[in-house]
């Protein structure tokens, strides 16, 4: 029992639980970019699936690494953690850009396959990944500087 008091102590008290939550959002973008590469190369709905699948989970996955950074940010930078406000900003984008092809995809499951609108749906992908790389890297600066 004593273990597991010093584990939840050391999950939730010592160590930001920010750092921990925001490897959702990046690592469900990047297997959502890996998929939807996949999809288009072998011509496969199933791994386009597992690829709208990922960018919603992403989607989620943002709000929740965006309230622990606000919150970790208020108790351990007093609020002033450096980039704080463009890391924000592009979250903000991110979660505006995944929700909606998130949405555009469910709402339309031939998207596609749809050549018209195919190259938009795929061009979302590849900014959600550009955008949580961008701002990853600013995550690093708060913590290691540059």
């Amino acid at each position: 029992m004593i273990f597991i008091n010093r584990l939840i102590h050391a999950l939730f008290v010592l160590h930001p639980l920010h750092t921990m939550v925001v490897h959702f959002p990046i690592g469900l973008t990047g297997a959502a970019l890996f998929f939807i590469f996949l999809a288009v190369w072998r011509k496969n709905s199933t791994l386009e699936k597992v690829a709208f699948a990922d960018l919603a989970l992403a989607s989620v996955s943002v709000v929740a690494a965006g309230l622990t950074g606000m919150r970790d940010n208020l108790n351990i930078y007093s609020g002033a953690a450096p980039n704080v406000n463009v890391k924000i900003t592009l979250a903000i984008i991110l979660l505006a850009i995944s929700a909606a092809t998130s949405i555009w995809r469910w709402k339309n499951p031939g998207i596609f396959t749809d050549k018209s609108k195919r190259w938009i749906y795929i061009g979302a992908f590849v900014l959600s990944f550009l955008l949580v790389a961008v701002i990853g890297f600013l995550g690093g600066v708060i913590v290691y500087g540059f």
